[in-house]
């Protein structure tokens, strides 16, 4: 079975630049609505370090993210553009503590926003799943083809409540 190189994630915000800027950019922002405790901000070049939590925004989601509480995460954050683009390297669904993931090749997230006239069309994009190991290519996949239309609803509804 084939598995695609990229998933891409296309959401209309009703809510400015600025503002979904923030959403995405300040880490605590992030880790409300994505489900994750970082330990600091994003800086080109550096790992964000957190933790898997249940998001705020959707009990429904967070009870999907709950088994995996704790959990560490790492984000190796590659370029930030205000207000307009952050990307980040991770290693995708690596939720296994017994397996070293350290040695995998990373795959690139990319959050791009464009104005437009009824708010923010934000893009999501992850590339890279062709270096992810075969044995786990096609969960890693299907995990985060399913994550991301949930994280495209999450910051949606955390702007929805957080406008200001």
């Amino acid at each position: 079975m084939s598995v695609p190189d990229r998933i891409e994630k296309t959401v209309l915000l009703r809510a400015p630049i600025a503002r979904v800027w923030r959403a995405l950019h300040d880490h605590r922002e992030f880790g409300a609505w994505f489900g994750v405790d970082l330990d600091g901000p994003f800086v080109p070049g550096a790992a964000a370090i957190g933790r898997i939590r249940p998001t705020e925004v959707d009990p429904e989601v967070a009870k999907l993210q709950e088994p995996h509480r704790g959990k560490p995460c790492t984000f190796v954050v590659d370029r930030i553009e205000p207000p307009t683009l952050l990307s980040f390297r991770w290693h995708p669904f690596a939720i296994d503590p017994a397996v070293d993931y350290s040695r995998e090749e990373m795959t690139l997230v990319v959050f791009a926003l464009e104005e437009t006239a009824e708010g923010t069309r934000l893009t999501i994009t992850e590339s890279g799943f062709d270096r992810v190991p075969l044995a786990r290519r096609a969960q890693a996949f299907g995990a985060n083809e399913a994550g991301w239309t949930h994280q495209a609803a999450l910051v949606a509804k955390y702007l929805e409540r957080r406008a200001a």
